[in-house]
């Protein structure tokens, strides 16, 4: 399975475990909004841990799947856009335990987070400009200052670790081989308080953000969509999954 739970000591642990890069195709992704809201509302669970196994915490989409089948873009753009939104309206805090890289949809479920924890190997990126796509820059600016997700966004550029941790995106950054222990022990001060008090606060903070990042994202994504029905859009795919490089303009 692409995407495993378990539960411990008050915690619920969702986990990508799709190798080589834990990209989730169409169906993978649609499958996700549910894990994330059924593991919310579990009265043994008060907070929710997501991580990844393997080389890194998620690399997005499944970009062969996109460049063989574009119809099913509509689907994936559902299937993204009700995940993070699934995150941010969590019942319980959700805390993401990040490593390697966290790119496209990777950045979605962490800017949707409420805490980040990420190990010193962490960069996070959105690549989009270079792969045919729109999306994500909404939760990147839950992250980061708006300045930084545009030069990020506009060169396809990565912002490691210790930037994240400068700039405030991340709580803290550990090592790698201790990032599942620290985020545990991080999420095991969250689950010790009452059940009742972080609903409610997790409500009352969503409530008191200054903009709506799911309708930005969603508004994103109309744009997402413009730029798959161009003809640059599926040549960048094609580079990409053909020699792993991007399109040359």
């Amino acid at each position: 399975m692409p995407i495993r739970t378990q539960i411990a000591d008050r915690i619920g642990e969702i986990i990508l475990d799709h190798p080589p890069v834990n990209a989730l195709d169409s169906a993978g992704w649609n499958a996700m909004p549910d894990i994330v809201t059924a593991m919310g509302r579990r009265p043994d669970v008060r907070c929710v841990l997501i991580r990844g196994e393997g080389r890194g915490f998620c690399g997005g989409v499944d970009i062969k799947e996109m460049q063989a089948h574009p119809e099913r873009i509509v689907a994936l753009n559902r299937g993204n856009y009700r995940t993070f939104q699934a995150v941010r309206a969590c019942e319980v805090p959700v805390v993401s335990a990040a490593h390697g890289f966290i790119i496209g949809s990777g950045i979605g479920i962490c800017g949707a987070s409420d805490v980040v924890i990420a190990a010193e190997d962490a960069f996070f990126s959105l690549p989009e400009v270079d792969r045919g796509a729109m999306g994500g820059a909404s939760h990147l600016m839950r992250m980061f200052p708006l300045q930084k997700v545009r030069a990020a966004f506009f060169t396809g550029g990565r912002i490691d670790a210790a930037e994240a941790y400068r700039l405030g995106a991340v709580e803290k950054v550990v090592p790698r081989e201790a990032l599942v222990e620290e985020a545990r022990a991080f999420c095991a001060v969250i689950a010790s308080k009452s059940r009742k008090a972080l609903t409610t606060a997790k409500e009352a903070l969503n409530g008191i953000e200054p903009r709506d990042v799911d309708h930005g994202y969603r508004f994103e994504q109309g744009f997402t969509l413009e730029m798959y029905l161009h003809e640059d859009s599926q040549r960048a795919r094609d580079a990409f999954v053909e020699t792993g490089k991007t399109a040359d303009y």
